[in-house]
């Protein structure tokens, strides 16, 4: 037999990984298909009257004590009855497998199906549902220890260790990536002026994007915890404020409507866990880390290489400036 061509990704067959599900996990008729590609492929697993994600993690970006890692919080947070899509075991009780692929193992989660739609822009009981569920899984991300391998969000990693990834993408532009490494110390000295000491702290979501939430009605449901690290838990409150952040931007909601949106989310937040005005007067200086962080993970990934391309790093940089300039002089808690 002619040995196996070295492969550093493979797509795995859809009507292999139905067979499996069928055999792990006692669930009949199943059928699979691929959804979407990324640090882990996600396929969609049905069967009649039920719906499953499960998750193929590349093992160049997640091993598996990442994913244990992952597993143990989502099961807290299931235990904590907060609303998340959460691990399923198969029937030996395993919550994680391991699939011999052509570039070696991968691990693999099946996940329970998220209800219902995205939503872009939400209503005031849609945000109330946000601020209360994303406070309650702060309660409990805040009082849990993994097992270390998940990474921390610091100003090393969000700001400095970015740039040094992202320095040869802007070989060709340096104006625009001087401005960036400005930046990024002027955000860092705002924070550091700040009682950072006194932020709460806890295991992160990292991307509260209205593509990582499901809602079914105003009940939402938290899925998507591939970016899961430690550090302040405003990062996630910072998340959602970039979501809105955009929305103004890109005309899909006036400033008024944004900020109005903003003070339903925090009212609710702090309904369920205290949140203070300078950890809020943090936010837009966090963001320029949240647009770092993912700047230099795309140049580690072959979906989003397209991104790191110079064109679109100008665009890109571009559209960071004006939203840095639009926000960091004001001082408010709004958006």
């Amino acid at each position: 037999m002619k040995p196996v061509f070295p492969t550093i990704y493979s797509t795995l067959s859809p009507a292999a990984l139905a067979t499996l599900v069928s055999e792990k996990y006692g669930i009949k008729n199943t059928q699979c298909k691929l959804l979407v590609r990324g640090v882990g492929d996600t396929y969609l697993v049905e069967s009649p009257g039920h719906r499953f994600i499960l998750r193929i993690y590349r093992s160049t970006h997640r091993g598996l004590p990442q994913v244990q890692a992952e597993t143990t919080l989502l099961l807290a947070l299931q235990q904590a009855h907060v609303s998340v899509s959460y691990p399923i075991a198969d029937l030996s009780g395993q919550y994680i497998q391991q699939l011999n692929a052509a570039e070696g193992l991968r691990p693999a989660v099946l996940f329970s199906y998220a209800p219902g739609q995205p939503a872009s822009i939400l209503t005031d009981g849609q945000l109330i549902s946000l601020g209360h569920e994303m406070a309650r899984f702060h309660n409990v991300s805040a009082s849990i220890r993994l097992n270390g391998e998940r990474w921390n969000f610091d100003l090393s990693s969000m700001f400095f260790q970015p740039l040094i990834t992202l320095k040869q993408a802007f070989a060709d532009n340096p104006e625009d990536y001087a401005w960036l490494q400005q930046a990024a110390q002027k955000a860092a000295n705002r924070l550091t002026q700040m009682d950072t000491a006194a932020f709460s702290s806890g295991y992160c979501h990292f991307d509260f994007l209205a593509k990582n939430f499901h809602f079914d009605g105003d009940k939402i449901t938290f899925f998507d915890f591939d970016f899961l690290g430690h550090g302040w838990l405003v990062n996630d409150v910072m998340t959602f404020w970039q979501h809105l952040c955009l929305d103004v931007h890109f005309g899909r909601m006036d400033q008024a409507t944004a900020d109005k949106a903003y003070a339903v989310f925090i009212k609710a937040y702090r309904d369920c866990r205290p949140i203070s005005d300078r950890e809020l007067a943090a936010v837009p200086y966090l963001s320029l880390g949240f647009w770092l962080f993912y700047g230099a993970f795309h140049t580690t990934h072959d979906q989003f290489y397209a991104f790191v391309q110079p064109a679109h790093l100008k665009l890109r940089a571009g559209l960071i400036r004006r939203l840095m300039e639009k926000y960091w002089d004001n001082e408010m808690t709004t958006v």
